[in-house]
């Protein structure tokens, strides 16, 4: 008895993480992260110790999708990031901010882990402000910005599952004759929502 049970609630819960795929179902999520990050440096030769650049940096990626088959879900990436590195006088700050139309698929049907696979291409721009000794310099490149993402889903509950991936992004723009390309490689891990 206590056999057929386990059975029955493990093929339910496999329906219902399936079911979320389905046509007509919203993913919130897929590969949200939020991240907060603090590096100092210090330096120590012949006794002498000497702070070095602090850098901090903060990141949010929201995304939400919608799936218009099954297992297919169509949606919009949304990133900023944000890192400011101080140095002595000088201040600099680095502000991303990316908006990226997405296709994903999911590769199974029933089960509690779904592998998948995304991209994405969009608009983004990088703006740079310098400051130091009380003057400032601030530069914006708008430009195109694309995307692929892979990884899996598990979900531990029927519509609630961690999101563990990988993404490649390159960012590309030209100003006054001046080609900059940034390139990111990165591991995520987040929570994703899918819900009818």
């Amino acid at each position: 008895m206590k056999k057929n049970l386990l059975i029955g609630a493990f093929a339910l819960l496999g329906f219902a993480a399936s079911a979320q795929t389905e046509k007509g179902s919203w993913v919130v999520g897929g590969s949200t992260t939020l991240g907060f990050n603090n590096v100092t440096t210090k330096f120590k030769s012949n006794n002498v110790s000497m702070d070095g650049p602090k850098v901090n940096s903060f990141t949010i990626t929201p995304s939400a999708g919608y799936f218009v088959i099954d297992k297919l879900s169509v949606g919009l990436d949304l990133g900023f990031t944000s890192t400011t590195t101080k140095y002595d006088d000088a201040k600099s700050t680095n502000n991303t901010f990316a908006i990226l139309p997405t296709a994903t698929y999911y590769f199974t049907d029933n089960t509690v882990i779904k592998p998948y696979l995304g991209a994405g291409i969009g608009y983004s721009s990088i703006t740079e402000k310098e400051e130091y000794r009380g003057r400032t310099n601030e530069t914006t490149f708008d430009g195109f910005a694309w995307k692929v993402k892979g990884g899996f889903v598990y979900f531990f509950t029927p519509s609630i599952a961690a999101d563990l991936g990988l993404s490649y992004s390159q960012f590309s723009s030209k100003n006054s004759g001046v080609t900059t390309n940034v390139n990111s490689f990165g591991v995520g891990v987040g929570l994703s929502v899918f819900f009818k």
